[in-house]
């Protein structure tokens, strides 16, 4: 069975991260794209695993040469898809997931409309703004940046296939992994899969 490319995109501080993770974690079959960014890596980042650490020149020739499914310049950095390294993971049957803003996920299905999306909301404007201050990444001035972005970035959730409210964390993971394994079960996608079978049933 061919892979499925899926994109969730959420504003910062919308749990987004801990969910990826908890869906490659639980589900044999779930991988997350490795991105490429022009931006420094930060103390324990490893290159291949969290990113693709490139500098400028070598993000601006892969962009000529077609290879990104998308790209975006994110707080003075450039950061990236490789078009190569997603087909080769959904040709091994892996559901690659593509942590990307809605810029990006636009990118993608226009390039890709078999594409699966999930927009993740929080649940009020106030508890988005308890998990930045919370998470003690940034100062005050930064968090109350990304708070005005973040209502910019909840605006497009409209072009989103899938919508999951991060209200409670295990009910979430529990609603974007239903979405994951019953994607699987579609009927054309398990066509070749299911062949065996159903010649032993006569059909």
């Amino acid at each position: 069975m061919k892979g499925q490319l899926w994109i969730i995109a959420a504003p910062s501080g919308g749990g987004k991260t801990s969910l990826i993770a908890e869906m490659v974690a639980t589900l044999d079959h779930v991988v997350e794209s490795v991105s490429h960014t022009t931006r420094a890596r930060r103390p324990g980042e490893q290159d291949g695993v969290h990113y693709h650490f490139i500098d400028q020149e070598a993000f601006d020739g892969l962009a000529q040469a077609g290879d990104f499914l998308e790209w975006a310049q994110v707080f003075n950095h450039a950061y990236a898809t490789s078009g190569a390294q997603v087909d080769a993971l959904l040709d091994a049957g892996q559901d690659v997931i593509l942590s990307i803003d809605w810029q990006g996920a636009e990118q993608v299905m226009q390039k890709r409309p078999d594409t699966k999306s999930v927009f993740l909301l929080p649940p009020s404007l106030q508890a988005l703004h308890e998990r930045l201050t919370r998470r003690g990444q940034d100062d005050v001035a930064v968090v109350e940046q990304r708070m005005d972005e973040a209502v910019e970035q909840i605006s497009h959730y409209r072009h989103f296939e899938y919508v999951i409210v991060n209200d409670d964390f295990a009910r979430a993971a529990n609603d974007l992994r239903c979405l994951l394994r019953s994607a699987r079960l579609e009927r054309e996608r398990r066509q070749v899969d299911l062949e065996p079978l159903l010649r032993k049933l006569g059909q």
